[in-house]
C-alpha cells in the first residue's frame, strides 16, 4: 500500500516550494536568510536548503511584513526583534473578518442610494 502524499506529513519543503507558497522568488529567499537571522533552513551535505514548518511561519510573517505592511527590511527586522508580529494566518482572519463587515456596509450604502 502506498503511502498518501500529503503535504501535511511533510517534515522537509524545498526552497522551491517555499517560494512558490509565498509568491517570491528562490533569490529573494536566499537574500532574507542573509538579513534575518530567524531564518535558517537546514541544509544537506550538498548545501540544497530544507525548510520546516516553522521556517515557513517565519518567513510568512517577514512577507506579511515587508510585502503586506510595506515594512523595510530593517523594520521588518526590528518587528522580528520586539516580536510584536502576529501570526500571518492570525491577521489574514482578522482582515478577512474586517472586509466582510465593510462589505455588508457598503452594500447597505447601495441599496439606500438606489432608493433615492
Amino acid at each position: 500500500m502506498a503511502l498518501k502524499k500529503d503535504k501535511d506529513l511533510k517534515m522537509f519543503y524545498s526552497i522551491k516550494e517555499v517560494a512558490q507558497l509565498l509568491g517570491v522568488t528562490e533569490v529573494t529567499l536566499r537574500y532574507w536568510e542573509t538579513v534575518f537571522p530567524q531564518v535558517a533552513p537546514q541544509k544537506g551535505t550538498n548545501g540544497v536548503r530544507r525548510y520546516t514548518k516553522d521556517d515557513i511561519k517565519i518567513l510568512e510573517t517577514i512577507h506579511l511584513l515587508v510585502k503586506g505592511r510595506g515594512l523595510t527590511l530593517a523594520g521588518a527586522k526590528q518587528q522580528l526583534k520586539t516580536g510584536g508580529v502576529k501570526d500571518a494566518a492570525e491577521t489574514r482572519t482578522e482582515v478577512i473578518k474586517r472586509l466582510t463587515i465593510i462589505k455588508e456596509n457598503l452594500l447597505d450604502i447601495k441599496k439606500q442610494l438606489d432608493t433615492l
